[in-house]
């Protein structure tokens, strides 16, 4: 097993819990952290499982380690170092979910979009102040947001600083729930319990296609087709039947 120095993994049998073990920093990302986040995609792509993504102590992810960032390169930027690692998040052919406390700013809110599904504790502040820093939100925010909750309002994130909270999370959709400070992590796992009662590779296809630009319904018809004749699916409706 990898010793990781950023993290804590726990491999369980039907998914991966990953926390942000930055807890004195607020889970600030850094290079390190991103190198092992890596580790932990090429695990779930080699065998494929539901992933769980939450930060240590009160913060999801405060940000990047900003005395990284500073340093950072033109050359660094065009490598899309973070960007390359959220995308690849984003990929995962199962679905993640993030359980978000506390502050889940910069690359903190973009790790958080990355992911499939969002429950936030009462505390949960997203946010991507990048400009004030005389950058950009240049790791995902600029195409996810603006799909999770519209470009109005994804504009007045990035470009107005608009921090929002919990409440307003849930109202925009970027969250699925809200709950107690505390009991964010029991509630992800209550929702990929539920998650994992689906056949996975129905999973893995409704997220492909979901994921995909455009309208496409030949793929809809195509990974329909795949899913009928699975024994999976076979077996899960005749179940159903006799259940009835």
């Amino acid at each position: 097993m990898t010793a990781f120095t950023t993290l804590e993994l726990d491999e369980l049998g039907d998914r991966v819990v990953v926390t942000l073990d930055r807890p004195a920093q607020r889970n600030a990302i850094t290079a390190e952290m991103i190198a092992e986040l890596h580790t932990v995609c090429a695990r779930i792509e080699a065998d494929p499982k539901l992933l769980l993504l939450t930060g240590r102590g009160d913060h999801f992810a405060g940000g990047a380690d900003i005395g990284q960032l500073r340093a950072r390169t033109r050359d660094d930027a065009l490598a899309g170092i973070n960007r390359t690692l959220f995308d690849r998040i984003g990929r995962l052919p199962l679905p993640t979910v993030a359980a978000v406390s506390g502050f889940a700013l910069g690359g903190g809110a973009e790790l958080s979009y990355a992911c499939d599904i969002r429950i936030a504790t009462t505390t949960a502040r997203f946010g991507n102040p990048e400009p004030g820093l005389g950058i950009m939100a240049a790791a995902g925010a600029s195409y996810r947001l603006p799909q999770l909750v519209g470009m109005s309002v994804a504009k007045q994130v990035l470009l107005g600083g608009h921090i929002l909270d919990a409440e307003a999370a849930l109202r925009t959709g970027l969250v699925l729930d809200v709950v107690e400070p505390g009991s964010h992590v029991d509630a992800a796992h209550r929702l990929l319990d539920r998650i994992a009662r689906s056949a996975p590779l129905a999973l893995r296809l409704t997220k492909t296609v979901v994921d995909s630009p455009g309208t496409h319904p030949f793929a809809d018809d195509i990974a329909q087709a795949v899913l009928f004749e699975t024994t999976d699916k076979h077996d899960r409706m005749t179940a159903f039947l006799e259940k009835t």
